[in-house]
């Protein structure tokens, strides 16, 4: 499991600086605590207070357990493009109860339990089949042990197990593809769906391994929508690993990383990755309604990418961001702050200068340093976004043409 610091609501730290971030095993979180990939008198809290809730919870992720170490990139396979990939899905709100029994046996065969091996190290995680030639994604901390070397086996609802091989990893997004090998019949791929048209209160169903027991079906609803969740990345010295996920009340444990997040429709909207706990260890951390999910647009880009290429190329802002308060019109507002502007970067050109606080990407709410972060990595180099910045009291719009990190 991965710990990591959540921003809450909104994720914003209580000081501008961006929160710590935890080490595979969680920190202590405050109070109240946060954990997973994922995440108080008659007065309302003042806007410390607010800051401080939104971003002080740790995040375990929850698959591999044991010996995760980054390594370097992982080999190349044959590029196939991803399969099942739909936009359309049916309404989900029809007044009726979703048939999970349906969704469950349509959607069981595309869930796969991974198990890797390297030296004394080794775990299970869960993957999802989006290709019907055998080609999986997972979680990347859950094949990372093995980057340098190793085994994975894959096994199928029915039983079956075969060798898989590593085809990319994205450190990242902790996203990975992995290839099944022995020229597997009669697979079923996973219909992924689009994370734009996604609603607080939706149903979602979660398939996975979790604690080994493979095709575990929970039940629940998407309880927030980007929500900042920052995890530790694999390795001394790696970046975090920051998402704006899909947060869930069905129940993640440890075993359902890399496993798919179901709609009603039996579509996928998102790859499960961490849970929130209270317990300050990830050995005995465990599901308290919390769950966090990479949402599906961006696994289908990194997916992409990773099976054209064998690697993935991230967009940059090029600044440097704490978490704070603008004041706009008479109203407090929290957002990234600029804290340094990289020269020649895309910033530099769009104009931002330090102290900026920049509040909306794209018309979508920014909270945090992280938030804007978890924003920036799903676009890719040379796409165009319109930030909403406070300047000196006044909120305008800044068009920026994101660079190649």
């Amino acid at each position: 499991m991965v710990t990591a610091g959540v921003q809450g609501g909104g994720q914003p730290p209580a000081t501008p600086p961006n929160p710590p971030v935890a080490e595979r095993t969680p920190e202590p979180p405050p109070v109240p605590s946060r954990t997973t990939q994922g995440s108080g008198g008659s007065k309302g809290p003042g806007w410390g207070a607010l800051i401080a809730a939104m971003v002080g919870t740790a995040a375990i992720s929850v698959g591999l357990t044991m010996g995760l170490s980054l390594g370097p990139s992982a080999t190349e396979g044959n590029a196939q493009p991803v399969a099942s990939q739909s936009e359309d899905r049916t309404p989900v709100f029809t007044g009726e109860i979703p048939d999970w029994e349906a969704v469950a046996a349509a959607v069981e065969p595309a869930t796969v339990t991974i198990s890797v091996s390297s030296g004394e190290a080794g775990g299970t995680g869960s993957g999802a089949i989006i290709d019907p030639s055998g080609v999986v994604v997972t979680n990347n901390h859950v094949v990372a042990t093995v980057a340098n070397g190793g085994e994975i086996s894959v096994t199928l609802s029915d039983g079956r197990v075969y060798p898989a091989e590593l085809v990319g990893t994205d450190p990242t997004t902790d996203l990975a593809v992995i290839r099944m090998l022995g020229e597997p019949q009669d697979l079923v791929a996973v219909n992924l769906a689009s994370s734009e048209s996604l609603k607080v209160g939706e149903p979602v169903m979660a398939i996975g391994a979790p604690l080994g027991l493979s095709g575990t079906v929970t039940t629940g609803v998407i309880s927030a929508l980007d929500r900042p969740v920052a995890v530790s990345g694999d390795g001394e010295g790696s970046e975090p690993v920051i998402t704006n996920a899909i947060q869930v009340d069905a129940a993640i444990n440890q075993g359902n990383s890399g496993g798919p997040l179901f709609d009603p429709t039996g579509a996928v909207i998102g790859i499960n990755s961490s849970i929130a706990s209270l317990s300050n260890s990830a050995e005995t951390a465990g599901s308290i309604g919390l769950g966090f999910a990479i949402p599906v647009d961006l696994v289908k880009s990194v997916t992409q990418q990773i099976l054209e290429t064998g690697t993935v190329k991230h967009a940059l802002l090029g600044v440097t961001i704490g978490s704070g308060i603008a004041e706009v019109e008479g109203t407090s507002q929290v957002g990234a702050v600029v804290g340094e502007v990289n020269p020649g970067s895309a910033a530099e050109e769009a104009g931002l200068r330090p102290g900026d606080v920049i509040v909306g990407l794209d018309g979508h709410p920014v909270v945090s340093g992280p938030s804007l972060t978890g924003y920036v990595r799903r676009y890719v180099a040379g796409d165009q976004v319109t930030l909403d910045v406070v300047r000196d009291g006044v909120k305008q719009q800044v068009p920026v043409i994101l660079q190649e990190k």
